[in-house]
């Protein structure tokens, strides 16, 4: 399919750069093959069924976000060394390779070789006191990532990337704002419990404790899955045709246990309901062709576009998604290209708050045809 498909106008002032207070009062966008409905948040349960099952990503995200000076001797007169080459570099996590290495995105890119040594943290201007941190380049992709193999390793390394970075905020709110200390909160889900995500799993935002037991008390059990979102989330679609766009993979699991209970759902008559488009694509990698629930531990890269059968996932709460991404494909996939369009321009026109920080849909799945 062509990615110009898949794109639509959206106003600039409807990106959100605060969430809802409280989190449960944004508005949720019902979508239905055969209409829409405005709701918010709070309503969710209104929406669910005794016996259903509600699947969230127990993600946390890190402060990925590390700032510093790339260090290259520079050689002298003679061919003999000079001078040290420093170049300030801003480095976003993506994924955790070893103990010790991570592949990130860094700017600017085109200036980092293998050898480089990058000193994070501590700048010469004093910028930045935190502390400091330091990793030498070691590969350099076509797909836009560098590998840095970090002096730290292991529970050292995870205290130094605290100490050092800050929240990875969505490039659409960084480039409106700075990160600053409510961020640690706001991007953090109320679920949230292992360290690894750059990115928060942002329809997960919208939970509060008061809103899970209404949820429970309705009858629908709830689930944790873990997936690791990459930076990648965040890149366009650059090629002209879906089939040639490559994904990032990501890190995940689904436990036995996860498994075991969610078919049981299925058996019993229940629904699968996903919290968030990544727990989506863990689900749907670990599930079969025969649907049934596998259990999971390793990379995914799936890439779901319209025409994808989907084998586990019966209801999905997202927020809304850029114009020509691959997450925009998802939930068109899902729902249908020609209802997901109707609703995004019925959220355009009513005055919905767009990404991470913004308000949600809950998308019933398309029937099969």
């Amino acid at each position: 399919m062509k990615t110009a498909d898949f794109d639509f106008h959206l106003p600039d002032d409807h990106i959100a750069l605060r969430p809802a207070e409280p989190r449960d009062s944004a508005r949720l966008l019902v979508v239905r093959q055969e209409g829409l409905e405005d709701r918010i948040i709070r309503d969710l349960p209104d929406f669910l069924r005794p016996g259903d099952a509600l699947v969230f990503n127990d993600t946390r995200v890190i402060p990925a976000r590390l700032s510093g000076l790339r260090e290259r001797p520079n050689p002298g007169i003679g061919g003999g060394e000079g001078e040290t080459l420093t170049v300030e570099v801003e480095a976003t996590l993506h994924h955790r390779d070893a103990p010790d290495v991570w592949s990130a995105f860094m700017k600017p890119g085109k200036r980092i070789k293998d050898g480089d040594r990058v000193r994070f943290g501590l700048m010469t201007d004093g910028a930045c006191d935190l502390g400091r941190l330091d990793a030498t380049v070691t590969g350099k992709g076509d797909d836009g990532l560098v590998t840095l193999k970090f002096d730290l390793s292991g529970p050292a390394l995870d205290d130094a990337i605290r100490d050092v970075g800050v929240m990875p905020l969505p490039p659409y709110i960084a480039a409106k704002r700075p990160e600053d200390d409510r961020d640690r909160s706001d991007y953090q889900t109320v679920f949230a419990e292992h360290d690894g995500s750059v990115a928060a799993p942002t329809a997960g935002l919208h939970f509060t404790p008061a809103l899970l037991e209404a949820i429970r008390t309705k009858g629908v059990s709830t689930h944790a899955v873990t997936l690791h979102v990459g930076a990648g989330t965040f890149l366009p679609v650059k090629a002209d045709d879906t089939a040639d766009h490559k994904m990032h993979s990501e890190w995940g699991e689904v436990s036995q246990e996860t498994a075991d209970a969610l078919n049981a759902v299925h058996a019993d008559g229940g629904r699968i309901v996903c919290v968030g488009t990544t727990s989506l694509r863990l689900l749907e990698s670990a599930t079969g062709e025969d649907g049934v629930v596998k259990p999971f531990h390793g990379d995914t890269a799936i890439f779901i576009t319209p025409g994808y059968r989907f084998r586990a996932v019966d209801v999905l709460m997202t927020n809304f998604h850029l114009p020509k991404s691959t997450l925009f494909m998802l939930v068109s996939a899902f729902a249908g290209m020609d209802v997901m369009k109707a609703a995004y321009a019925h959220a355009v026109a009513d005055g919905y708050r767009f990404y991470s920080y913004g308000d949600g849909s809950l998308l019933f799945r398309r029937p099969a045809a």
